[in-house]
């Protein structure tokens, strides 16, 4: 499996990695990060044997949860911790409630979706970012594929790179998507979108593109999954808020995240072949003008 979380240049996303990722790890880390979270003021002026003692786990846990978390040390995490701390306190995820006037509502959607995006751009690894710039523009062909809203990501995403003058195709359907895969070739890249990394389709479409040679990217939430392991390129969105009821207000905000990161990677592209990009991007005007005649 691919290295999940090196290369973070951000000096700040050290709460959101652990409430991230905490569901997933072991016991003793788990613990560890419950305690983190709850104590992040008092956190960032311990040591490693301090932490360890004040948690009731041990020096052991603390150097395996930076681990985990892809960091490099214990002085990392406090320095993103401490990021975190100076953060507006305004800048925080609200639930919506049954009965809620509409003012209430535009607020927290709103700030929600904000929230979401800020958290996502946390947890950009400027590495894996520049890896799957680079497969992008070197594509010939470019494949997405989601099951239903990531299926709607998808979409968009095509609707994007198409203007790029490449082949591009998105799919939601399992069996055209491998009827396209079957015949990838290693000029061709597949990006598989999932929000939990465990869509069962997205995980056997992105084996079988890498099966076959093609160059796999994810774009899911943050931490490991089915359809990270398949993937050479893992690209991840924030998602420690997803679990809010009654509303699940988090999915329209994770929405809003994977599609910023979409946006993120046709940016790029385009900014890359600028020259080529204006020409295509021109083309597409004149035929767009062309169809708004009478």
């Amino acid at each position: 499996m691919t290295d999940l979380t090196k290369s973070k240049s951000s000096l700040s996303g050290g709460l959101v990695l652990l409430n991230e990722v905490k569901h997933k790890l072991p016991p003793s880390e788990r613990k560890l990060a419950d305690f983190i979270i709850q104590h992040p003021h008092e956190v960032i002026y311990m040591t490693v044997a301090q932490l360890g003692e004040a948690s009731s786990t041990s020096s052991a846990a603390v150097v395996r949860l930076c681990k985990s978390l892809g960091l490099k040390g214990f002085q990392e995490l406090k320095l993103r911790i401490s990021g975190d701390l100076h953060k507006d306190q305004e800048d925080h995820f609200s639930d919506i409630h049954p009965g809620e006037n509409q003012e209430s509502i535009v607020q927290k959607v709103t700030n929600n979706s904000i929230q979401a995006i800020k958290e996502t751009t946390e947890l950009v690894n400027y590495e894996a970012l520049g890896k799957a710039v680079q497969a992008l523009q070197n594509a010939q062909r470019i494949h997405f594929f989601g099951v239903g809203a990531s299926g709607i990501i998808a979409q968009d995403a095509q609707q994007k790179f198409i203007r790029m003058n490449k082949e591009t195709s998105a799919f939601s359907d399992i069996h055209n998507a491998g009827m396209y895969i079957a015949n990838a070739k290693s000029t061709d890249v597949v990006v598989g979108i999932s929000f939990s990394g465990e869509t069962e389709e997205t995980a056997k479409i992105m084996g079988l593109a890498r099966a076959r040679g093609a160059t796999t990217i994810s774009l899911t939430r943050y931490g490991a999954s089915p359809v990270t392991q398949h993937a050479e390129i893992n690209l991840f969105i924030s998602a420690s808020r997803e679990i809010p009821a009654p509303f699940r207000s988090g999915a329209t905000s994770s929405r809003l995240a994977q599609l910023h990161m979409i946006d993120i990677l046709f940016t790029s592209v385009v900014t890359n072949q600028y020259k080529e990009a204006s020409i295509y991007l021109e083309e597409i005007k004149s035929a767009m003008d062309y169809l708004k005649k009478k």
